[in-house]
């Protein structure tokens, strides 16, 4: 076992066996009666392929994920997008009630509610707000993390809704620094919009460093559900014994699989330019219009502004059949609007609107 998995697992879980399906032994057959399942199929499952459990970590899916994100299957697991990789590394890291965990506000919700379900303290160390956008302060991450004992960092890469990129080198700095005391999780749902090497390529010279990934934005598959934590192989093996027996169903496998294909990664590949650059021109179409304050740089499909009038500028969107994300109640961003970059068409509307706001309420 890995040092950091080995002092930092929960000690209650550190001969937990988990929960072993009947799908979890490696066994063959032509009659399967170890599971309990319907002889039977559904009447709406005509193939005959839904009444059977699915495999917990389907292999080919598995394969086909680390070839993607260029590490080994045993580095990495499957789960129901990132939102269940959060939940695992907080359940397998924090002690009900005694854990901790650090974030830097205003960040992606799911890490804060996880750790409170959980029963675990939330430490706090704010984004800054300065020239080059809202930036995490790694070092005062990192010290709060030791002086509060927490067992978890987050960190989100480009940042939501921040759109910030963080520097590889500073992450390793970071995992260098809490080595044995602290993991630290990079949350990379957006890295194919930054189009930099991802913070996997660490893992070598870093046991304490796990990578969450997502197929919901990218790849569109939000409604399947399908992401993955990558890490060290023990740090894997110890969040499948906490993970349910069945995550990924078998359709979403399907589904999963044919997003991976070979030529619709390359239509993926392509969009993901087309995105950068839509999300260049509409970062330039807003900076120009008298109702918005400022504009963040992004590295994400997404860009967090600020607005004279937050609500007005809602409001008119709204109207217009225009649903955007309204951030206000975060801290620091009381009067801000988080708007995802969608086709030209879709961008061009947004700006069409927003350009009708009065001048007046801009001055």
């Amino acid at each position: 076992m890995s040092t950091t998995v080995n002092a930092l697992l929960r000690e209650d879980l550190r001969d937990f066996g988990g929960y072993r399906s009947a799908r979890s032994e490696a066994l063959s057959g032509s009659v399967w009666l170890n599971a309990n399942e319907s002889a039977w199929a559904n009447p709406s499952d005509p193939g005959a392929t839904l009444r059977r459990y699915p495999s917990p970590q389907p292999q080919g899916l598995r394969e086909r994920l680390a070839q993607l994100y260029r590490v080994a299957p045993a580095q990495l697991l499957i789960g129901r997008g990132s939102d269940e990789g959060i939940d695992l590394l907080v359940r397998a890291f924090c002690a009900p009630g005694r854990g901790r965990i650090v974030i830097a506000p205003p960040v992606f919700g799911m890490y804060a509610v996880c750790a409170r379900l959980h029963g675990a303290e939330v430490v706090e160390v704010p984004l800054r707000d300065s020239e080059a956008g809202l930036c995490a302060d790694l070092a005062a991450m990192g010290d709060a993390a030791l002086e509060s004992g927490a067992s978890l960092l987050f960190l989100c890469s480009p940042g939501n809704p921040s759109g910030e990129l963080l520097p590889l080198d500073a992450i390793a700095a970071l995992a260098r620094h809490l080595r044995g005391r602290c993991l630290v999780v990079v949350d990379e749902a957006y890295g194919e919009y930054a189009d930099v090497p991802s913070a996997t390529t660490l893992l070598t010279d870093h046991d304490n460093i796990a990578v969450l990934r997502t197929l919901s934005k990218a790849h569109a598959l939000a409604a399947a559900r399908v992401g993955c934590v990558i890490g060290n192989p023990a740090l894997i093996e110890a969040l499948r014994r906490c993970q349910a027996p069945y995550p990924v169903p078998q359709p979403v496998v399907e589904a999963a699989l044919a997003a991976l294909a070979p030529e619709a990664l390359a239509l993926t590949r392509n969009r993901m330019q087309a995105v950068r650059e839509a999300r260049a021109r509409l970062a330039d179409g807003l900076r120009a219009l008298p109702a918005v304050r400022r504009v963040y740089p992004s590295a994400g499909n997404f860009l967090l502004v600020r607005f004279v009038d937050a609500q007005d500028a809602f409001n008119a969107l709204l109207a217009a059949g225009v649903v955007v994300r309204d951030m206000r109640a975060l801290p620091q961003l009381g009067d801000a609007l988080r708007i995802s970059v969608g086709t030209m068409e879709e961008c061009r509307r947004v700006l069409a609107v927003l350009a009708t706001l009065r001048v007046e309420a801009a001055a």
